[in-house]
């Protein structure tokens, strides 16, 4: 993991953030609410800048930040965003119409559990976001992986969970945070083996993954 005195010096770096996105940040302290950090941020943005994707499935909108700044770098994408907390989807629409992205920006108040159909409107996504409830990525996965693109990656936030995962001993840790630790590290690992997908686990701020699919070439040279 980074450490905080390299992660500020990098954050230093980028380039200076507008009043509206720096007001989000604030409130996100103020309220604690979980967006997501620059450097993992950053570094998606990186990779997607490179795939240049049409569409964008994110699972989590918590207050709209991570979809703003999609929107902000990826000019030609549309990101279609759930939420199922009200408070935080009306906080993510005030902010998404502040920053004049409607157009592109498609929020929908709804636990992405029970949004399969919903989402299956909107056709395949080049690209899917899974940042919400930290237990049922493996669900959200299997659920909206029929949508990805054949050349879409899957990407997944807080994959090392404050560095836990890697953790021996976490007993002192709450219950609750023990039992999140074993879903994540069962995630993780179930992820890592996917028949049909390669993973890569970047330690960058809480952890992302990136998985894409096995090419069918790939799955008959893996048979041989």
């Amino acid at each position: 993991m980074i450490n905080e005195e390299i992660s500020a010096y990098v954050e230093s770096l980028a380039p200076p953030k507008h009043s509206l996105l720096l007001e989000m940040e604030q409130l996100a302290i103020r309220e604690h609410v979980p967006i997501m950090d620059g450097l993992s941020l950053n570094t998606m943005l990186a990779i997607l800048r490179v795939k240049q994707p049409k569409q964008i499935l994110e699972i989590g909108t918590a207050i709209g930040y991570s979809a703003i700044r999609l929107a902000e770098a990826l000019p030609s994408t549309t990101i279609v965003t759930l939420e199922r907390d009200e408070y935080r989807y009306e906080q993510a629409k005030r902010f998404i119409e502040r920053a004049n992205l409607t157009e592109r920006i498609i929020p929908y108040l709804v636990d992405a559990e029970h949004a399969v159909d919903l989402v299956s409107k909107h056709g395949s996504f080049d690209s899917m976001f899974i940042d919400a409830a930290k237990g049922k990525y493996q669900l959200f996965f299997e659920q909206y992986e029929p949508f990805l693109s054949e050349d879409g990656v899957m990407i997944s936030d807080n994959i090392l969970f404050r560095g836990l995962v890697a953790r021996a001993d976490i007993t002192k840790e709450p219950k609750r945070i023990q039992k999140l630790v074993e879903k994540i590290k069962r995630y993780n690992e179930w992820l890592s083996h996917h028949p049909n997908f390669h993973t890569s686990i970047v330690p960058v701020g809480d952890g992302i993954a990136c998985s894409t699919r096995i090419k069918r070439e790939e799955h008959d040279t893996q048979s041989k």
